[in-house]
């Protein structure tokens, strides 16, 4: 069953009303799977290139720093022990191959992460449909302005169905906006967001991807 969402102008004036389809707005989220989601995608966004160098690959401490007795020191057999400033690191972070460390996320579980998090925002009031966001110029302003008078400032996900450069360039000043297609949402993207406002060309290329 669809429900009935608002359709905003600019202004923040009604302008007319929309579907929101029910296998794409109405889903029961959970909490647990959607945590399971989100954590698979920062996962995989890491680059894992943390690497310390051990006692073999610091540079320096060929040579014992002194004779082994009567110093009345510790013995020591070299300045590059982890002991030691400058020495090497004990079981610190080591390259690993990304691929090695990747979280599988399958197809369907990142399409039903998907529609449970539009779910989730529609229903805590954060989504905001809009007719169109027409720009004349890269000017940050007017988004601003616009942001304001939706109620949608802070951390806000604005969904276009094609790309706008005049759009990108001018919420790129704007501190926690975001500009992404209608295609290569996500639910990590939603859930990071506090409001996401959505065109109503891009509603209807909001579709969970079916292959």
């Amino acid at each position: 069953m669809s429900v009935q969402a608002k359709v905003l102008n600019l202004k923040g004036e009604e302008v007319g009303t929309v579907e929101l389809p029910a296998d794409v707005f109405g889903a029961k989220p959970s909490r647990h799977f959607l945590h399971e989601a989100v954590t698979a995608y920062l996962n995989n966004e890491r680059a894992w290139t943390a690497h310390t160098k051990t006692r073999a690959e610091v540079s320096g401490g060929g040579r014992k720093p002194w004779v082994q007795k009567h110093t009345g020191r510790a013995r020591a057999g070299s300045i590059r022990s982890p002991l030691w400033r400058k020495g090497g690191t004990t079981f610190g972070p080591r390259f690993v191959d990304p691929a090695l460390k990747r979280m599988a996320l399958p197809r369907k579980k990142a399409r039903l992460a998907l529609v449970q998090a539009l779910s989730a925002r529609a229903a805590d009031g954060g989504l905001k449909i809009i007719d169109s966001m027409p720009l004349e110029g890269a000017k940050t302003k007017p988004v601003a302005q616009a942001l304001r008078r939706l109620g949608a400032e802070g951390k806000t996900l604005i969904v276009v169905d094609q790309r706008d450069a005049n759009l990108a360039a001018a919420s790129r000043n704007i501190a926690g906006c975001r500009v992404m297609l209608a295609s290569h949402l996500n639910a990590r993207e939603i859930l990071a967001a506090r409001g996401i406002v959505v065109t109503r060309a891009a509603l209807e290329k909001i579709r969970p991807r079916r292959d």
